[in-house]
């Protein structure tokens, strides 16, 4: 049941109910009720920005669906629309939200949590229920769902359950009390696997992994049934100080470790992966990077056309500081992105982290390079002095008490490896420069190409690295066939970004809007078509 652009008829009282709860004073206009409507992407007139140029089809996005919902729709008058039907039968839906557990959520000044006064989180969340269930997502990520409340957690099992999703719940460790719940569509999808991944890090945090398979009907059928596809949902450390950097990092290294070996285990390197969560992070902070330098591309700027320096064009979380930024994020992977080690990312990342906390406390060139000398060696820097200035700067295994996740000694020995280009095993200035050019990364290419071609095998001498790749046939144009079906079938797993919003619609723009009382952060739908659809907008193998 949709509505066409030309004749928008409101719902029933019901449906007005759920979205003023939900939006408050951004539903009223001229004295009355905006009407709620349920077209291919959820959407609900803002008559407050009528004014402003129409997109997407007439309408303010403020969530989005991969299938038509209506709530009481025998009562509601509709004009249909096929220009606006969703591909239901080959595509699927992934929202992730941050719903900022009561225990957190400040009340009155710093005394107070929202967790002490029953009727506030209750109400609140039972909006927040409302939207979920508006969204009629195939998946929903939750994060800071408040475990440690019997009560809450029923009131979620009871309606998801209601609208056929199947929940499944992971605690933060060393009773937080708030943890990870991802709810599962039924009718859309199958569990064919669940882990749950405990960091053990001084922020307690958890993931939960999911390996799922499509479960469609209808003539689309052949489109659908049986792809399989992995999904993550996670929330990772609040960066408190520079020196949460690299706490951050690790526990995107454990998740993207998880997923490789399970990958290789389970022969499922030509499925598409998921990343759902509140990264805690920015697209200028390093976490963004690491990602991105594994081939994950983010669903929202994808869909948008946003590029990498595109920071800040939307926002999705003011955290408890004042400050707004993009911190939430769907993640894909698809498996034709050409990917480089796992380790060369890290390497990257680490070297990215010194060259920011050196620039933090003023050092550059010489002063940086003379930072690390500490047993008079005038030209040089020895591996021990490399660890002590590491030391220095906090970014080894004792930089905290409370939390002891900097680096270890196998990984300074690799950072090491990494920086001295002609593997004297010292560094030199002209080695250092590198390190603190523009382009860290120019560092590490040379030696990806050819370590991509072992698993888990060190760079011997060249020597042994030839004999190698003759005797394992890794010579260029070799089995050139099984390398083009390979890719073929690589494209033909793949999903496409078809589109992706935020509610509320404002954080769109970059602006937090004061009446939006829901959580301190925004909700975010992603919409990814299967293959076989050729309407799809965004081909997300870019």
């Amino acid at each position: 049941m949709l509505r066409s652009h030309a004749s928008i008829c409101a719902l029933d009282t019901s449906s007005h109910a759920i979205a003023s709860s939900i939006y408050g004073p951004l539903f009223q206009h001229n004295g009355r009720q905006a009407s709620l409507y349920t077209p291919h992407q959820l959407k609900v007139l803002d008559l407050q920005f009528t004014r402003t140029p129409p997109r997407r089809n007439g309408f303010h996005a403020v969530c989005f669906k991969d299938e038509v919902i209506s709530y009481n729709s025998d009562t509601s008058s509709v004009n249909d629309d096929s220009s606006l039907v969703a591909p239901s039968e080959s595509s699927i839906s992934c929202t992730t939200f941050n719903i900022l557990a009561p225990i957190y959520k400040r009340v009155n000044g710093e005394g107070c949590r929202e967790s002490e006064i029953r009727d506030s989180w209750l109400a609140r969340n039972q909006k927040i229920i409302d939207l979920l269930l508006l969204s009629n997502s195939s998946i929903i990520c939750l994060q800071e769902f408040w475990l440690g409340n019997e009560e809450l957690t029923q009131l979620y099992d009871d309606n998801l359950s209601q609208a056929d999703y199947l929940t499944y719940k992971l605690a933060r460790t060393n009773g937080r009390g708030d943890g990870l719940v991802t709810a599962i569509r039924g009718n859309k999808l199958m569990v064919l696997d669940y882990k749950e991944l405990l960091f053990n890090d001084c922020g307690d945090r958890v993931a939960q992994f999911f390996r799922l398979c499509t479960k469609f009907s209808g003539s689309r059928r052949s489109h659908g049934v049986g792809m399989e596809f992995l999904l993550v949902n996670t929330h990772l450390l609040f960066p408190h100080d520079f020196n949460y950097c690299l706490v951050r990092l690790r526990q995107v290294y454990k998740i993207l470790k998880f997923i490789e070996q399970y990958r290789r285990e389970h022969c499922l390197t030509t499925v598409p992966v998921i990343l759902c969560g509140d990264w805690n992070g920015s697209k200028r902070g390093r976490v963004y990077k690491f990602l991105r330098s594994q081939g994950y591309l983010s669903s929202y700027d994808t869909a948008h056309d946003y590029t990498d320096a595109d920071s800040q064009r939307w926002i999705s979380h003011k955290n408890h500081r004042g400050n707004i930024c993009e911190v939430d994020f769907i993640w894909l992977l698809n498996p034709d992105t050409h990917q480089k080690s796992l380790l060369a990312s890290w390497n990257e990342a680490v070297l990215g982290t010194i060259k920011a906390k050196l620039h933090q406390i003023g050092l550059k060139g010489k002063h940086a390079f003379c930072f690390f000398q500490c047993e008079g060696n005038s030209n040089i820097v020895t591996l021990k002095e490399f660890q002590q200035g590491l030391q220095k700067l906090g970014l080894t295994e004792t930089w905290s008490d409370a939390c002891s996740e900097g680096l270890t000694r196998k990984e300074i020995d690799q950072v090491m490896q990494v920086i001295d280009i002609n593997g004297n095993g010292v560094i030199d200035y002209n080695e250092f420069e590198a390190l603190l050019a523009e382009e860290e990364v120019s560092l590490i290419p040379s030696r990806e190409s050819i370590s991509s071609l072992f698993c888990n095998a060190s760079i011997g001498t060249m020597r042994e690295l030839m004999l190698r790749l003759q005797s394992e046939k890794f010579l260029e144009g070799s089995d050139a066939s099984l390398q083009d079906r390979c890719r073929k079938l690589s494209r033909s797993q793949s999903f496409t970004i078809k589109d992706a919003f935020l509610f509320p619609q404002a954080v769109e723009a970059g602006v937090w809007p004061d009446e939006y009382s829901l959580s301190d952060h925004a909700a975010l739908t992603a919409t990814f078509t299967l293959p076989g659809d050729a309407n799809a907008k965004h081909m997300s193998s870019s």
